[in-house]
């Protein structure tokens, strides 16, 4: 008889047709201890896109990261991430160096997405919307 609990689906949405985010979310990787990442692109319809929409959470403006009934957003799914993350590869151990920490976290998330809208502007691609914003189409 098998009495391991199993492990907790950690869900990570973010908006797929960005390159820099896509990059990211493919590389970064949780303990198994933790539970399983799954991968949600924002773009989709799914029920977690309605729940963080439900929350007012702008999906253009931040990834999300669920862990249970938590919802992390921006700055915070990202510091999140990195302390469950693995320490396997250099891409993780760098992650887990660079946003451990929530202040530095929280000040190099807004530079990110500053260049993350940037290059979604150059690349011409619309806004996900998940709030429904009037005129809020574009980067």
């Amino acid at each position: 008889m098998n009495n391991q609990k199993p492990r907790e689906e950690i869900l990570l949405v973010y908006d797929r047709e960005c390159p820099a985010c896509n990059a990211y979310c493919q590389v970064v990787n949780i303990r198994k201890s933790v539970g399983t990442l799954r991968i949600v692109d924002a773009r989709d319809d799914s029920a977690i896109l309605k729940e963080i929409t439900e929350k007012g959470l702008d999906i253009d403006q931040g990834m999300v990261l669920k862990m249970g009934n938590q919802l992390y957003y921006g700055a915070d799914a990202i510091h999140t991430l990195a302390l469950i993350g693995s320490r396997s590869g250099v891409f993780n151990r760098m992650n887990y160096w660079i946003f451990k920490s929530k202040t530095v976290s929280s000040v190099l998330y807004p530079i990110l997405k500053f260049f993350r809208n940037l290059l979604l502007k150059i690349l011409g691609k619309t806004k996900i919307n998940n709030l429904g914003s009037d005129g809020n189409d574009k980067f």
